[in-house]
């Protein structure tokens, strides 16, 4: 896998939307991938490591960790109806109720901020990942909003993604199995 850097200059830091969540409207092997969270103005991904602290018998403290469990809030998300990623929620969550749809969506972090020498920045798809509404409304005289808690999951593929006029390629590596 190429290495990636932080692409600013030393001493300038990163402008927040160079961090992106995608959802696939499309298929696996045809993604189109839309940016969520257009119009909320604070969220991050949350990584629970799992960590555990013991102390032995000689007092000698011991820690471990595991793989973490990426998850991200939206809120509010205010519905759009030029949002195609949005708008296959609204159908899985609102109408069909559909659980096990929502518990099995194709999610793209990109990593616009770490690129290699080509302008390929870092990419990581989630294929089995919890895409699960909290709730419908809003204040009265606002606009109707759906926020939502992503948990990212299913066999984590790193790879590369290239962003073209608001389309994004994703491209894995092929060169490295995750864990190596």
């Amino acid at each position: 896998m190429p290495e990636f850097t932080v692409n600013t200059p030393a001493g300038q830091t990163v402008q927040r939307k160079l961090f992106r969540a995608y959802g696939n409207s499309g298929t696996y092997d045809s993604p189109k991938w839309n940016v969520i969270g257009k119009r909320v103005e604070d969220s991050s991904t949350e990584m629970d490591w799992s960590e555990e602290s013991k102390q032995d018998i000689l007092g000698n403290t011991w820690a471990t960790m595991k793989t973490p469990i990426v998850s991200q809030g939206f809120d509010p998300c205010e519905i759009d109806s030029g949002d195609e990623y949005q708008a296959k929620l609204l159908q899985l969550a609102i109408i069909d109720q559909d659980a096990q749809a929502l518990s099995n969506q194709d999610l793209l972090l990109v990593h616009l901020y770490l690129q290699d020498g080509k302008g390929n920045a870092f990419a990581e798809r989630y294929p089995s990942s919890m895409v699960k509404p909290t709730g419908l409304g809003g204040e009265g005289g606002g606009s109707l909003t759906m926020p939502i808690d992503v948990t990212f999951g299913g066999e984590r593929e790193k790879g590369s993604a290239r962003l073209d006029g608001g389309i994004v390629t994703f491209t894995p590596n092929t060169s490295a199995v995750e864990g190596e």
